[in-house]
């Protein structure tokens, strides 16, 4: 018999599920043998007292005071970006996809900031590089129909026969195109990490002066990680095989989320041109009292408006819906908001039954978009909510999220280790576009599809190489004239 499913929004349900039980609602099986075999011993594959002696090391380097030091190579890398944008405004382009830009600019950001290397110059006509081809189709292609049954039921028993070697041989001889072209991403993904990781140990090994030449300077990620781990006692340490593992992890969960954050933030201000103005205004408004400099990391991460429309995109539209856990043992998960049985109308539960085995969908869109929580209006889009003291339903609620009593980065021991990064990020793109250009809508109806994550296309939008329909979001943009900045 197939085992039940249960739906969870509930914020008290998913603390007991994230904080008080963690061990009890573990990752489904299936979800850590393809992390596995995808990125090696990462943080999404390991689980236990594997996932707390990585979390415990790698945690720490995301801090603020570490970010702070990599925030003059982003706004390098988003200069870059605003001005390719810029040339293609210049030329009379009438709508440009910003959808490619903030996936590749996503990238960058991890590259230069996280691991101190290139990996998109962010020029027009740039080739790809076949890392970011690979990490722009794996999550699509993971998620394929076609493959979710086969990857839930035959992956775990399978990855438990022979050798690696000879599961490459199997999966070499299946013909199955599909499983294939994740083969080869794999690959290319393995073979550009382990060039990532051998760089900056050499780098590391040859001193200062070497280690300052390098992209970003050696205050990226990866750099402060390694040193950290060559300080750290034998039993603390992270293996190579684990360093690996990181920099497929890292990049694969902060792209696609950090991108398609971005493409909704400037989809969202093309159609709300109240809220760009404004927005506009407090950044050039910031800009002027330092002189025209770029504003520092306290103050880019404490600008009101900026700080209010980055969480209300965040809030409404997490690019992660959902996640699954699988329930060990029978247990009753409490609740916050009391529900009615259909047998008995008269009947309220603060509290339910959960089988043992049973699949649980966390909806972390539907904690965010609460309306026990967030009131009658917590389906709009309102960054003025976040300019005034949050009602009390939401302090009360004691969401378990990391970030502003949302899900959206999860929360307890399996919360995102990269949500100060993934700020940073999203607020240097989005202050850096919205003082150079408006935004408009464009003259094609945008839709938004889910491949793992939540991403922009048109309807009338072609198709991949590998069958996925493109992503796109055709939106119309102005240069913002110079004496406006300043």
């Amino acid at each position: 018999m197939q085992a039940p499913h249960l739906y969870v929004y509930d914020p008290k349900a998913l603390s007991h599920i994230l904080s008080k039980e963690q061990g009890v609602y573990e990752k489904t099986e299936d979800f850590l043998v393809m992390n596995g075999l995808i990125f090696g011993n990462s943080l999404p594959a390991s689980h236990g007292d594997e996932h707390r002696k990585q979390k415990k090391m790698i945690g720490p380097v995301f801090s603020p005071a570490h970010m702070r030091e990599i925030l003059p190579t982003c706004y390098k890398v988003v200069y870059t970006l605003r001005d390719s944008i810029k040339k293609q405004v210049l030329r009379g382009d009438s709508e440009i996809d910003l959808a490619a830009w903030m996936s590749r600019v996503a990238l960058e950001l991890i590259g230069q900031g996280g691991f101190g290397y290139s990996l998109d110059a962010l020029t027009e006509n740039a080739p790809e590089h076949p890392f970011t081809t690979s990490i722009k189709n794996l999550a699509r292609s993971a998620t394929d129909p076609m493959l979710v049954l086969p990857r839930m039921y035959l992956l775990p028993p399978l990855s438990k026969i022979g050798t690696p070697r000879f599961r490459r041989f199997l999966l070499d001889i299946v013909p199955w195109p599909k499983l294939h072209a994740i083969r080869d991403m794999v690959d290319v993904m393995d073979a550009t990490a382990k060039e990532i990781l051998g760089q900056a140990q050499k780098s590391l090994k040859a001193g200062d002066e070497v280690v300052k030449a390098r992209v970003g300077s050696g205050k990226d990620i990866l750099s402060i990680l390694l040193r950290t781990n060559m300080l750290a006692s034998e039993e603390e340490r992270l293996p190579d095989s684990d360093l690996l593992g990181q920099i497929g992890s890292i990049t694969f969960a902060g792209m696609d989320t950090t991108s398609n954050s971005l493409s909704r933030s400037l989809h969202l201000l093309s159609e709300h041109p109240e809220v760009q103005r404004r927005l506009r205004g407090e950044l050039l408004e910031a800009r002027i009292k330092r002189g025209g400099e770029d504003p520092s990391f306290e103050e880019l991460m404490t600008l009101p408006y900026l700080d209010a429309v980055c969480k209300e995109v965040l809030r409404l539209y997490a690019p992660v819906p959902f996640l699954l856990r699988r329930v060990r043992t029978d247990m009753i998960m409490p609740l916050h908001t009391p529900i009615q049985t259909s047998f008995d109308p008269k009947q309220r539960l603060n509290e339910i039954f959960v089988p043992k085995d049973t699949t649980i969908i966390m909806s972390l869109i539907g904690c965010n978009r609460n309306v026990d929580v967030w009131g009658e209006d917590a389906a709009e889009w309102k960054p003025e909510r976040w300019l005034e003291p949050l009602k009390e339903s939401v302090v009360g609620a004691k969401v378990p999220g990391v970030y502003s009593h949302l899900m959206t980065f999860l929360g307890g021991g399996r919360a995102c280790v990269g949500v100060k990064f993934a700020q940073l990020q999203m607020k240097v793109v989005l202050s850096t576009l919205v003082e150079s250009f408006t935004f408009a809508p464009g003259s094609k109806e945008i839709i938004w599809q889910f491949n793992g994550v939540i991403q922009p296309t048109t309807k009338d939008a072609g198709t991949t190489s590998t069958g996925h329909r493109k992503l796109q979001l055709p939106l119309k943009l102005e240069i913002v004239e110079k004496e406006e900045i300043l």
